[in-house]
């Protein structure tokens, strides 16, 4: 079981490599929503595995040290290969919206973790989320507000471009929305603690404070 968080991680990153073929092979709608749905599954579910069933201090593997990494490759190339699909294969506009979109958040990244694109577990001594730790928050967390209603929006698209009957369709967008309410529920507490070394930079701004 220590292992099934990788698993999930992997398979997130084979799904996307998966759907990144479809965008340019012009593959079935149907085929786009239900890889981005299952993948997207696995993305709620391996970190909790990874938090439930974590490997000993001595015996973690030496590939765990770059988990984040992996993680936020996989996310990234998800939400790239989605919008590929949609750019190429259904409407180039609402493509070309979403584009303009993750541009923007790439900057913002730029702008809380430093000068490179950076996990919020690796953020660097001059960058916002260490100078500036409550407003960081505020952005992160409007920023992944954001994305999440993107990525649903995006593959609500993908899901009305297919050929299925109308009612399949919105039966699908149903489940798909309860999906999402239990999904933005589920991760309330990961909202709330943005990374890891959150407590770590709060602690240190109070001691600046208290010496000054």
């Amino acid at each position: 079981m220590r292992y099934l968080a990788d698993l999930l991680t992997l398979s997130r990153l084979v799904l996307a490599v998966v759907l990144l073929m479809l965008a340019f092979a012009g593959g079935p709608a149907e085929a786009a929503f239900i890889i981005f749905l299952v993948a997207e599954l696995t993305d709620v579910f391996d970190g909790t595995c990874a938090r439930k069933w974590p490997f000993p201090k001595n015996k973690t593997p030496k590939y765990r040290k770059y988990a984040a990494q992996f993680d936020m490759a996989a996310d990234v190339l998800l939400a790239a290969a989605q919008t590929l699909f949609l750019l190429l294969q259904v409407d180039i506009v609402a493509g070309m919206v979403v584009l303009g979109f993750y541009a923007f958040c790439a900057v913002l990244e730029l702008v809380l973790y430093g000068k490179f694109l950076g996990h919020p577990d690796n953020c660097t001594p001059n960058s916002l989320t260490r100078r500036n730790f409550p407003l960081a928050k505020k952005i992160v967390l409007t920023r992944r507000y954001g994305y999440a209603i993107c990525l649903g929006v995006v593959n609500a698209i993908i899901l009305f471009a297919t050929s299925w009957p109308e009612p399949v369709k919105w039966g699908l967008f149903v489940f798909g929305c309860s999906i999402f309410v239990f999904i933005w529920f589920f991760l309330r507490q990961r909202r709330k603690n943005i990374s890891r070394d959150a407590v770590e930079i709060e602690k240190e701004l109070a001691k600046k404070k208290a010496q000054k």
